[in-house]
């Protein structure tokens, strides 16, 4: 199949960049590639919105019924000790007057309605497993992912192979470290004039609270516990409509305890006497978890190569401070849209123009303003407020960029390090993981191959297991790995690729470098009906 546009993913930067090439010329044939079983079945985010993106994409949004309805009215933000919770001034960036607290499933839903009534094509179900080259080595296209294949990689009777659709250009959309993206990285060495990036990991629950607890508007954040003052993190709580409450907890993956559990660090803090009190009386109806990328401006990779470029979270232009990425991901859709708006006559043309006009635009003085912000944190939480009131009284216009670094080469080995005593689930507030993967409605067909692939299959148990006691089995989110010791055996990694909510925190996480996440067949993975 042939298109003037592939873009992957069904996402906000994907989806806004579809809407603007169509209302630049309705005649622009476009095709979106979505991995999840439906449109927003993959997405996970708070989420306060700031509709700033959204007032120039689609300025009568609210005629046409977008799923922004309740308004951020009140702001709160505490230092959590293990007992206490101090109220702190609000920085300027997480002041959210005009903002909304959304679900922005349901509004990547709105979004992929909208863009097809005006003629873009979206294709759920089908993952985009391989890029296609010419003989130049420009990326002309994408190909699907084959189905029916056996756990060998066998066909079976209801083996389908998979699609090739070519594009003059190939926007990649996939979110935060996307499978397809960190091949063209280092194919192109997009990374060679930028820091590694950095993440986080945020795990996320829906809770429907009592009416007489619930504060329709409320956007509350915190730090300190349970994180240590070495290890970056922090919690939101918003109060959506019909009592429902977005619940999360964010640990950034440059943490260095290999005990540490970021699943855990989450049901920990619900038990808090300033949280849990909340969610007494209340049901869990949702779970979710998905990384974040935390880099910033100095972390963004070169943007474009020929045949194509990197838009919205695959890029890196998530606002750290602001804790939101969801308006400058729409935006750089945009963007990418209008410049390539005159580079659709050949395939394989490399659209410069991108990158100079993101710079010629509000994100990108966004971005630069806060550069130092997050990684002002790299020295610890107390060296990081301090950085962060400087940073923002000065508007982020000191000459200095301060430099980020690669996650996995920041975890300690296990000697140098006490284990981290977390309480059992009680199964009210706290929860053990495999109930959670539950409430994500994660579905994988029975009997394909295995999307988690180890380069070496010996590195779990003769390096990461007497190193950092294999921290796999803690870090993942969904319970996918573990360590099976039997009797009289040696021990062996057990991967439950079943589990996986797509997080791709083993990917960016192992201290070995030593996990490859690539797309499963078909819609695999979960399916959040109101993240």
């Amino acid at each position: 199949m042939e298109y003037d546009v592939v873009i992957i993913g069904a996402g906000i930067s994907g989806l806004s960049c579809a809407i603007r090439l169509k209302q630049l010329n309705s005649d622009i044939n476009v095709c979106i590639l979505e991995k999840g079983s439906e449109v927003g079945a993959h997405i996970m985010s708070g989420a306060v919105f700031e509709p700033r993106a959204l007032d120039e994409l689609i300025p009568d949004w609210k005629d046409k019924n977008a799923p922004l309805t309740c308004a951020a009215t009140k702001d709160k933000f505490t230092f959590l000790t293990k007992k206490m919770a101090f109220p702190m001034p609000i920085p300027p960036q997480m002041h959210n007057k005009g903002n909304y607290i959304i679900s922005l499933g349901n509004l990547c839903r709105w979004l992929s309605n909208y863009a097809e009534s005006l003629g873009v094509e979206i294709f759920a179900g089908f993952a985009a497993a391989e890029i296609l080259y010419n003989d130049a080595g420009a990326v002309i296209g994408v190909a699907t992912g084959d189905m029916g294949l056996d756990e060998h990689g066998n066909k079976t009777d209801l083996f389908e192979a998979g699609m090739e659709l070519f594009a003059r250009q190939t926007i990649f959309a996939e979110g935060c470290h996307g499978s397809l993206t960190k091949i063209l990285i280092d194919k192109y060495d997009l990374r060679a004039n930028s820091d590694p990036q950095t993440y986080g990991l945020g795990i996320k629950e829906l809770w429907e609270v009592s009416p007489d607890k619930h504060k329709q508007g409320l956007c509350k954040h915190s730090i300190g516990w349970p994180m240590d003052s070495k290890t970056y993190g922090g919690s939101w709580i918003y109060h959506m409509e019909d009592n429902l409450v977005s619940i999360g907890f964010v640990v950034g993956l440059d943490y260095k305890n290999p005990y540490l559990s970021p699943y855990d660090e989450m049901q920990r803090f619900k038990t808090h006497p300033s949280i849990k009190p909340l969610l007494e009386g209340g049901k869990r109806i949702a779970y979710g978890a998905r990384t974040l990328v935390e880099g910033g401006f100095q972390s963004l990779p070169k943007l474009t190569f020929a045949g194509g470029l990197l838009i919205g979270d695959t890029a890196g232009f998530l606002n750290v401070p602001k804790i939101k990425g969801n308006h400058t991901a729409m935006k750089s859709g945009m963007v990418a849209a209008e410049s390539i708006y005159d580079n659709l006559q050949d395939y394989g043309v490399e659209c410069s123009s991108y990158s100079d006009n993101l710079k010629d635009t509000w994100l990108w003085d966004e971005l630069k303003s806060v550069r130092n912000i997050r990684a002002g944190f790299h020295k610890g939480l107390l060296a990081g407020l301090i950085n962060a009131f400087i940073e923002t009284i000065t508007g982020g216009k000191r000459s200095h960029t301060l430099k980020n670094h690669a996650d996995h080469t920041q975890l300690e080995e296990l000697s140098k390090h006490k284990p981290i005593d977390y309480p059992k689930p009680d199964g009210v507030i706290t929860f053990d993981r495999l109930t959670s993967v539950q409430l994500s409605n994660t579905n994988h067909a029975e009997n394909q191959p295995c999307h988690l692939k180890l380069k070496d299959p010996k590195i779990p148990i003769e390096v990461n297991l007497p190193k950092y006691g294999e921290p796999a089995q803690r870090y993942c989110p969904a319970g996918v790995y573990e360590i099976i010791e039997e009797s009289g055996q040696e021990p062996r990694l057990q991967i439950n690729s079943q589990n996986c909510v797509h997080c791709k925190t083993c990917d960016i996480k192992d201290p070995s470098q030593n996990i490859d996440w690539c797309v499963p067949q078909g819609g695999g993975g979960p399916n959040y009906p109101n993240m």
